[in-house]
């Protein structure tokens, strides 16, 4: 038989690369995938392994690599949903325009790529879908309205697709890491820096420029490879969990999320004075 496939976006670095890689060492084929094949170059030297370029907004180029794996595999056994990124900014400041294609690149291209490849994982009466979302997917911060909405949404939509799959022999998994070391926080950074600031919100630009927490560094980091062995764990497992946390960090954030509400505004009204 030939080896089981996987589909992974957003292979250029961090997450999607050690995905690849755990895949790879696993022994599946992989089809790693990147707006820019120069950055997997190396990816696709290594046996196993099929490069290919990846725009997740870009209807086409979503059909053109699900029929390559066909054409040359015959299967697809597994997608994992990971490329994406953080607009951080307080709601005011974030034009909508950001929020469009914070949902265009989080939503809407994950949605593309379970949309091309479950008629055939029904065909095959099975399959698994990994989608990257985050503990910010489960609680909101200041600041993370965008972000965190698009991964909430993200949150739902698997939800919902895990109970519409489950009759196919399809399953449906969330992954939510905490902070992690990666180029992430990078991209998070430099899309706050063309927020247009009012003046209104100084001390979340304090927290923000003084920390790396929201970017995705600091205290409690945890290293890409981490994450992609729990993602590998989500492909390989005969009855995976609904979602799967990664790091120390994320699973106390996320049982934050039970305290009453004005518990928790009363920490973040605790830091804005500390930062005011």
């Amino acid at each position: 038989m030939r080896p089981e496939t996987v589909l992974i976006t957003g292979c250029s670095s961090g997450i999607g690369r050690a995905t690849a890689e755990a895949f790879l060492d696993d022994g599946w084929t992989v089809y790693a995938t990147a707006r820019d094949t120069d950055d997997i170059a190396d990816l696709g030297e290594r046996e196993g392994c099929k490069t290919t370029t990846l725009d997740v907004t870009d209807d086409s180029d979503v059909r053109n690599v699900v029929n390559r794996m066909l054409r040359q595999d015959g299967r697809i056994d597994c997608l994992v949903n990971n490329a994406g990124y953080a607009q951080f900014g307080p709601t005011e400041e974030v034009d909508t325009e950001e929020v469009r294609q914070q949902f265009e690149v989080n939503v809407y291209g994950p949605h593309r790529l379970i949309k091309a490849v479950l008629p055939h994982m029904r065909e095959a009466g099975e399959g698994t879908v990994v989608n990257l979302s985050s503990v910010i997917g489960r609680i909101s911060i200041p600041g993370g309205g965008a972000y965190a909405g698009s991964k909430f949404a993200v949150e739902a939509m698997t939800d919902a697709l895990r109970w519409e799959v489950e009759g196919h022999g399809i399953d449906a998994v969330l992954i939510e890491p905490g902070p992690v070391q990666t180029k992430f926080g990078d991209r998070a950074s430099a899309e706050a820096d063309e927020a247009e600031r009012t003046g209104a919100y100084d001390w979340f630009w304090t927290l923000f420029e003084d920390t790396e927490v929201l970017a995705g560094g600091g205290p409690g980091a945890i290293e890409p490879a981490e994450v992609a062995d729990r993602i590998l764990d989500a492909a390989n497992l005969t009855d995976p969990p609904a979602r799967m946390s990664v790091g120390p960090s994320a699973g106390l954030l996320v049982k934050t999320r039970h305290l009453p509400d004005s518990i928790r505004d009363l920490a973040i009204r605790f830091a804005r004075k500390r930062l005011a």
